[in-house]
C-alpha cells in the first residue's frame, strides 16, 4: 500500500511538473501590466480583448482552424480507408500499409515539411494556393486517424458485414449502417487529436505556407521577436482554452472516453 501511495505520488508531482508552464502562461495572460512577467501586476481581462479585436491575430486564427478542419477531413477518410483495407489484407500487405500510415510520425516533423518542399517545387507547383501547407497537414495528422481507427477495429466482428450484405446491404450501406457506428469512437477520437495536431503545427506551417499566409502559431511566433506583452500570453491561453472546450463538447456528444486513447 505504502508503494501504490508513493507510485501516485510521484505521478501526481511528474503531472504537475509538466503542467507548470501552462498555469504559468494562463496566469500571466490575466496581468493587467504593460509587460509579460510573472507573478503578474495585477488581474484584468484587458489582453484577452486586445487578442479578440486584433484584426492580424483573428485572421491567423480563422486560417488554423480552416486548414485543421480540411486536414482532418482528409486524413480522416483516407486514414480510415487504409485501416480497413489493412485490417482485412495479407500480413505482407497490412505491413506496409502500417508503415507508410505511420512514418510520418517516424520522421522528425521538419523532414518531413523540407521533403515536400522540395517534392512541390519540383513538380512546379510550389508554394501557390496552400495546396503545399495543406499536404503538410495531412501527412502530420494522418498517422492519428490510422492508430485510432485500428484500435478501434481490434474487436471488430467482420461477420456483422457479411450479414449486411447477405441481407440485402450494399458496400456503402454496410459501411455506414454497421462498420462506421462500431469504429465511431476511433474515428472521432482520431479526427480530434488530428485537428489539434494540426491546429498547433509549427515546423509544417513554417516552412510551407505561402505568401500572406500566416497560422496562429506562425503569427505568434512573429508577434513575440518584437513585442513582449501578455497579449501573447492570451493568445495561448485562448487556445488551450479552445482545446479544452472542443475535447469536452466531444466528449458529451459522442460519448467518448477520450482519456483511454
Amino acid at each position: 500500500m505504502t508503494a501504490q501511495r508513493l507510485n501516485s505520488a510521484l505521478s501526481w508531482v511528474i503531472y504537475a511538473f509538466l503542467l507548470a508552464p501552462i498555469l504559468v502562461v494562463i496566469i500571466a495572460s490575466f496581468n493587467a501590466g504593460a509587460f509579460l512577467t510573472f507573478p503578474p501586476q495585477g488581474l484584468s481581462f484587458r489582453w484577452y480583448w486586445t487578442f479578440l479585436h486584433n484584426a492580424v491575430f483573428m485572421r491567423a486564427f480563422a486560417t488554423s482552424i480552416e486548414i485543421a478542419t480540411l486536414a482532418t477531413v482528409i486524413s480522416g477518410v483516407v486514414g480510415t480507408m487504409a485501416a480497413l483495407f489493412a485490417a482485412q489484407a495479407r500480413p505482407a500487405i497490412a505491413n506496409g500499409v502500417r508503415i507508410a500510415m505511420l512514418a510520418p510520425m517516424l520522421l522528425p516533423e521538419v523532414l518531413t515539411a523540407i521533403g515536400l518542399l522540395f517534392y512541390f517545387y519540383a513538380l512546379g507547383i510550389g508554394l501557390h494556393h496552400g495546396v503545399a501547407l495543406l499536404a503538410g497537414h495531412v501527412l502530420l495528422t494522418l498517422p492519428f486517424i490510422y492508430i485510432n481507427v485500428s484500435t478501434a477495429l481490434k474487436g471488430f466482428d467482420w461477420s456483422w458485414q457479411l450479414a449486411a450484405r447477405s441481407l440485402g446491404a450494399g458496400p456503402w450501406t454496410t459501411f455506414f449502417r454497421i462498420t462506421l457506428p462500431l469504429i465511431k469512437s476511433g474515428v472521432i477520437s482520431g479526427c480530434l487529436f488530428s485537428f489539434i495536431v494540426s491546429f498547433d503545427a509549427f515546423s509544417t506551417s513554417f516552412l510551407l505556407k505561402d505568401i500572406g499566409t500566416a497560422t496562429l502559431p506562425l503569427q505568434l511566433f512573429d508577434y513575440l521577436r518584437l513585442n513582449f506583452t501578455p497579449e501573447a500570453a492570451a493568445v495561448s491561453s485562448f487556445t488551450v482554452f479552445a482545446t479544452l472546450v472542443v475535447m469536452v463538447v466531444t466528449e458529451r456528444a459522442f460519448g467518448l472516453k477520450i482519456a483511454r486513447f
